[in-house]
């Protein structure tokens, strides 16, 4: 009995700092943003993070497939976002802080959209 009165204690003590617990961004390069411009291969409207994959012609015309991290669906609804704001097709620019890694990869601050219009992310 006191086995299980201390396992719902420790569970109890845990359970709100997983609830507010939010993975790190320390593997994006927050210091030399960059700008990639491409055709939104798809876009996930997920939480916690959505995401936008993006298909970007380099200089040699080689394709690379770019994940674009966006903040969290409640964050992207106040600034405007809805489920169909990108779809595939769409030509969009991205602005954001580019992975450590050198992989094709960002969490990006600012989409410039097909209509020249830009919007927070």
């Amino acid at each position: 009995m006191h086995r299980f009165a201390g396992l719902m204690i420790v569970t109890a003590l845990l359970l709100p700092m997983s609830l507010v617990a939010h993975h790190s961004t320390a593997m994006y390069d927050n210091q030399h943003p960059v700008t990639v411009t491409g055709v939104v291969k798809r876009f996930e409207w997920t939480n916690p993070h959505a995401h936008v994959y993006l298909d970007v012609t380099d200089d040699k015309g080689s394709v690379k497939e770019w994940d674009i991290e966006l903040m969290s669906l409640n964050h992207l609804r106040s600034f405007g976002w809805m489920r169909n704001t990108v779809k595939p097709g769409d030509k969009i620019s991205c602005t954001g802080s580019p992975a450590k890694s050198g992989d094709p990869a960002m969490i990006a601050n600012t989409i410039e959209l097909p209509d020249g219009s830009k919007i927070r992310s």
